[in-house]
């Protein structure tokens, strides 16, 4: 720790940029985090934030170390934030779920109410957080991972298949929650399956867990830029974020590819009344 600290000061001193500063102070932070000193760890993830804003390492230990001071919505938030960026994280997964129930046990079924903004990720980040995790590969080699996250092996596929099936039939059951679970299992097995993002999203509609659903339609339509589900799924929880011009421009997509919906017609015409 205290060589990271050494260099902090020497980097902030030569004024280099700001991401070889964020990553110390994100480093040192996991060394705060490490020792106990949950207080220091989370200013220096803070501080490597402000930096580098939406730092998956520097979210994740911040989040720990709310965990750990008991400082449960705060920790939530960071959680759900990385699950934003790459809904591939089983940390931030189990974290959610503790956060969840401990704040179900504090302040009962209206815990959502009390938690501070989540902040919305932007595409932007998200693609280019994926292009940075692997600045050194070539085009083969990206080509090569791709193909393997599109195609899960038989076993794994097979249990996606099966976890997607129990999720819909909670779906006709109404039964929202266990549905997510078990669509959220589905992806842990087959992350690349468009369907499964957008019932997801639906339920998460159903929750009113608008930002999730806007988080599930984002990575649907990475996979699947013509998607008419996950368009006019991320238009209905936009409408209800009140944002207008978000809802209205997916509504658009939706009718530049199929112009003759006329769900998506209803829909933009009561958006657009909207003041």
């Amino acid at each position: 720790m205290r060589h990271i600290s050494v260099s902090v000061t020497v980097v902030f001193a030569g004024q280099k940029n700001k991401e070889d500063l964020g990553i110390l102070y994100s480093n040192r932070a996991a060394s705060y985090l490490k020792d106990g000193n949950c207080s220091e760890c989370i200013k220096d993830c803070t501080r490597s934030l402000e930096l580098v804003p939406f730092g998956l390492k520097a979210l994740l230990r911040r989040a720990l170390a709310y965990e750990a001071l008991e400082i449960y919505r705060q920790a939530y938030v960071d959680y759900k934030t990385v699950l934003q960026i790459d809904w591939n994280i089983p940390a931030a997964h189990d974290g959610v779920n503790r956060m969840t129930k401990a704040l179900t046990d504090i302040d009962g079924p209206s815990w959502r109410e009390k938690l501070p903004p989540i902040p919305t990720v932007p595409m932007s980040v998200k693609e280019s957080l994926a292009q940075a995790a692997s600045p050194a590969s070539s085009p083969q080699q990206n080509s090569e991972i791709d193909n393997k996250k599109k195609a899960p092996g038989p076993e794994a596929a097979k249990k996606a298949k099966a976890l997607k099936e129990e999720g819909n039939a909670f779906v006709k059951k109404g039964e929202h929650k266990k549905a997510v679970e078990k669509y959220t299992q589905s992806l842990g097995q087959d992350p690349k399956e468009v369907t499964t993002y957008t019932n997801r999203a639906l339920c998460y509609l159903s929750l009113k867990m608008y930002k999730e659903a806007i988080s599930d339609c984002d990575e649907g339509l990475r996979l699947d830029s013509a998607n008419i589900k996950a368009f006019y799924r991320r238009a209905q929880a936009n409408k209800e974020l009140k944002n207008k011009k978000s809802c209205i421009e997916d509504l658009n997509s939706v009718l530049k590819l199929e112009p003759n919906n006329a769900v998506a017609q209803k829909l933009l015409q009561e958006v657009q009344q909207m003041k």
